[in-house]
């Protein structure tokens, strides 16, 4: 099955990774790397109690970068192998605008 994470930052700008030929992330190494992204990128938890789900931070790591960090497509590699480790999907829609991962 074919394996894609779809990065939609609002009307026209929509990225699609494939990951045809790569292997997700391990899920330990998926979290990792998005912790990583995280704090890096100076991403900030957006619930109250300070509690980061690793949706938050796949969304969050994608608003910090921008449809322009995409651009880098090392990085996006990277960024699709975690979403697709830590969620353990082949079709994932990260939609930045909505807030939504699916």
């Amino acid at each position: 099955m074919r394996k894609e994470v779809i990065v939609s930052f609002g009307p026209g700008e929509e990225l699609g990774i494939a990951l045809d030929g790569l292997e997700p992330m391990p899920f330990e190494a998926s979290r990792a790397w998005l912790d990583q992204q995280f704090l890096e990128h100076g991403c900030e938890p957006v619930r109250g109690s300070g509690k980061v789900l690793v949706i938050d931070k796949i969304l969050a790591v994608a608003a910090a970068m921008g449809a322009g960090g995409f651009q880098d497509a090392d990085w996006a590699r990277q960024y699709a192998r975690a979403t697709s480790g830590a969620l353990d999907r082949s079709q994932i829609r990260v939609d930045v605008a909505r807030l939504s991962v699916r």
